[in-house]
C-alpha cells in the first residue's frame, strides 16, 4: 500500500492535564476542536509521560528513550551530544524536522566543544534544539528561560505598539488592578484577571500562526512540525475574552486529603513543603487560578480549530498525521501540592489524541485505546509513518501504528515507568539527601502504582480501590507480595541494555559472529589445519573468507603450510 502519511503536525502543551479536555470528560470547558481531532482518530486513555518536569518528559518524547536512558534528568542538564532525536531519524528519510515554540531543551556546550562543533554550525543547532531546525524557538518566561533574553515574539509586540524592555511579561503575562495598577501574572493572586495584551497579539495566537507560515512555505518536501506551546503554563492570566469565560464553580473539585497530610512518605511530605505547594494548599489561591488555566486552554483549542482549517484548505489533511499531547500535568493544589513533583494520575497521564490519515486507520477512528502506552512511543510511531526501520537497539518505545490500526500487538507492555531525579529541589536539601541518591522512579500495571525511593521506604497505590491516591500502602503488611512483584518488574526493567546503540540488534541475531571472526583470519581455538579445514566448510561464502586478502591466508593454513620465517 502506497503510504499516506507525508508530514507530521506534532502538537505539545506544556503543564496541561488530560482531565481538562472535554474529550477525556471535563464536564464543563468544552474543547470542541480536539473533540472533532479525536472523532478523526484515537484517544489513548492510559498514556503516561517519563518523567514528572518539563526537561526530562520532553527529552524522552524526542529521543524515544527513557530517562534512564538518555540522561538529562532535570530541566538544567543538557541532553548530551550525540543523542538521537526525531529530527535525526527523519531527516535521512527526507523529512525535514523543524521546531515553532518551546522544547526546554539545554545544549550540551561541553560536549560540542570536546567534539570540536561549532554551536552556530548546521549540526551545532540542531544538537542544541532536539534535532529540529528551529525555525522559531520560544520557551516563554523571557528572560529568564536561558535561551533567548529577547526573543522574536519581544519584538513583534514592539513591533504592535506594546513596548518596553520585556514586552513578554509587561504585557502578555501581566494585568491590571482595579487602581489601574499594572499587576505582574506571576503572582497567583491575579490570574483571575485579564491579561494586558489583546487576545490576536497573546502568545498562543503569535505562535499558531509561525506555524501556519512554515507551512505555507515548506513546499513539497515532508515535514514533521513540532508545534510546542507554552501555555496553559503559568503565568496564568489570559486574554479576554477567555479571561471572564470560566470561573471556580466550573473547574474541577479539589482533590485532596487531610490523612495525606498525617504521617507522609518524607519525600512526599517535603515535597508539601516546597512553596508551591503552600500556597496551592491555601484557601482562594486554587479559586483564583482556575479561571486563567482553563481560559488558556480554551485559547489554544479556539487556535488548533483555527489551524486544522488551515491545512483542510490546502488539502493537508489527507496526508498528515496529526498528534496532540502535553509534557506533564499541573497539581493546581491537588494533594496538596503545586506544580509537578510527584506521579499522581493528574501529573504523569497525558492527554494523548492520535490522528492517521493512512486508511488502514479507518477502523479504529472516533475510538478509545486503552494500553498502556509512553510517550517514547510517539517517536518510533513518527519514525515508522515515514517509511523508516525500526530501531529498538536506540528507541526505547514502540510504534503505535498497530494500535492505530486496530491490532494489539500480544507482547505489549505489561507496565509503565516514570522517573523522576529532584537533587536540584528544596526537598532534597530539607531532607539531606546526597544528590545521587535523588531519584524517585515509578512503574505502574495500570492497577497497582509502585514508586522506588532511594533511601526510604516504597510508595504503593491500587488505583482500582483508590482511583484518587489517598492512601500509600508503601508500608502494609498485606501487600508485601504486590510490592516484590512490581520491584522486581522495575529492576527488569532497569537491566535491560540501552547504551548498546550503535549496532542493531537484528544484525547480532542474524550474525554468527565467531564463524565471522574466523573468516576474519582471528583463528581462535583451533586444533590443527584439518580442524581449520573442516569449519571452513561451514563458512558463509559471501563473508570473508573469499576477501582477498584473508582467503590466501586461510587457503595457506589448510595446505599443512608453516608460517612463513623472516629472512
Amino acid at each position: 500500500m502506497t503510504r499516506r502519511v507525508k508530514n507530521i503536525l506534532f502538537i505539545m502543551c506544556d503543564q496541561l492535564r488530560a482531565d481538562h479536555l472535554s474529550c477525556f470528560g471535563h464536564p464543563r470547558l468544552q474543547t470542541p476542536n480536539l473533540d472533532a481531532l479525536a472523532a478523526r482518530g484515537v484517544i489513548f486513555d492510559r498514556a503516561y509521560v517519563q518523567s514528572p518536569v518539563c526537561g526530562p518528559s520532553r527529552m524522552s518524547y524526542y529521543t524515544g528513550r527513557y530517562v534512564h536512558s538518555h540522561g538529562a534528568s532535570w530541566n538544567f542538564v543538557p541532553l548530551k551530544a550525540g543523542e538521537m532525536t526525531i529530527g535525526d531519524h527523519l531527516r535521512p528519510l527526507g523529512v525535514r524536522s523543524v521546531l515553532v515554540g518551546k522544547t526546554h531543551m539545554r545544549a550540551d556546550l561541553a560536549g560540542m566543544s570536546r567534539l570540536g562543533i561549532d554551536p552556530a554550525s548546521t549540526i551545532g543547532v540542531r544538537i542544541a534544539e532536539c534535532g529540529f531546525d528551529p525555525y522559531e524557538r520560544d520557551d516563554g518566561i523571557h528572560p529568564y528561560s536561558g535561551h533567548d533574553p529577547d526573543p522574536s515574539y519581544n519584538e513583534y509586540l514592539r513591533s504592535h505598539g506594546f513596548g518596553g524592555d520585556n514586552p513578554w511579561e509587561s504585557w502578555a503575562n501581566s494585568t491590571v488592578d482595579d487602581s489601574g495598577q499594572i499587576r505582574s501574572g506571576w503572582f497567583l493572586k491575579y490570574s483571575n484577571r485579564a491579561a494586558r495584551v489583546p487576545d490576536e497579539h497573546s502568545e498562543t495566537p503569535y505562535i499558531t500562526r509561525r506555524a501556519m507560515d512554515f507551512i505555507a512555505e515548506a513546499g513539497d518536501q515532508p515535514w514533521c512540525l513540532h508545534l510546542s506551546y507554552i501555555k496553559p503554563h503559568w503565568p496564568y492570566v489570559v486574554p479576554e475574552p477567555y479571561a471572564s469565560m470560566y470561573t471556580p464553580d466550573d473547574a474541577l473539585p479539589v482533590v485532596r486529603s487531610e490523612a495525606e497530610r498525617q504521617d507522609p512518605h518524607p519525600v512526599y511530605g517535603a515535597m508539601m513543603k516546597h512553596r508551591v505547594s503552600e500556597t496551592f494548599s491555601r484557601d482562594g489561591v486554587r479559586e483564583a487560578v482556575m479561571p486563567g488555566y482553563m481560559g488558556l486552554i480554551k485559547q489554544i483549542d479556539d487556535q488548533l480549530g483555527k489551524l486544522f482549517g488551515f491545512l483542510e484548505e490546502r488539502g493537508l489533511m489527507e496526508t498528515t498525521m496529526i498528534v496532540f499531547t502535553s509534557d506533564h500535568g499541573d497539581y493546581l493544589g491537588d494533594h496538596w501540592m503545586g506544580e509537578k513533583d510527584l506521579f499522581h494520575e493528574p501529573i504523569i497521564r497525558a492527554p494523548l489524541i492520535v490522528y492517521d490519515p493512512d486508511p488502514r486507520a479507518d477502523t479504529t477512528r472516533g475510538t478509545r485505546c486503552d494500553a498502556l502506552v509512553e510517550a517514547i512511543d510517539l517517536a518510533p510511531t513518527f519514525l515508522d509513518a515515514c517509511g523508516g526501520v525500526p530501531v529498538p537497539h536506540i528507541m526505547d518505545g514502540r510504534s503505535l501504528r498497530p494500535l492505530l490500526f486496530g491490532r494489539r500487538p500480544p507482547d505489549w507492555r505489561e507496565h509503565v515507568v516514570c522517573e523522576y531525579d529532584y537533587a536540584f529541589q528544596d526537598s532534597r536539601i530539607a531532607l539531606g539527601t546526597p544528590s545521587r541518591s535523588a531519584w524517585l522512579r515509578m512503574i505502574s500495571d495500570g492497577r497497582w502504582k509502585y514508586v522506588l525511593a532511594e533511601g526510604y521506604r516504597p510508595m504503593l497505590f491500587d488505583l482500582a480501590s483508590d482511583p484518587n491516591e489517598f492512601i500509600d500502602l508503601g508500608a502494609a503488611p498485606e501487600h508485601e507480595a504486590v510490592r516484590q512483584r512490581l520491584h522486581e518488574a522495575l529492576f527488569r526493567w532497569a537491566r535491560q541494555p540501552r547504551q548498546r546503540v550503535t549496532i542493531p540488534d537484528g544484525a547480532i541475531e542474524t550474525m554468527e559472529i565467531q564463524p565471522r571472526i574466523s573468516e576474519g583470519g582471528i583463528l581462535i581455538g583451533y586444533w590443527d589445519e584439518e580442524d581449520l579445514a573442516e569449519a571452513r566448510k561451514r563458512f558463509k561464502p559471501r563473508f570473508a573468507s573469499t576477501n582477498p586478502l584473508v582467503k590466501p591466508t586461510l587457503d595457506r593454513l589448510t595446505r599443512h603450510e608453516g608460517v612463513p620465517h623472516d629472512h
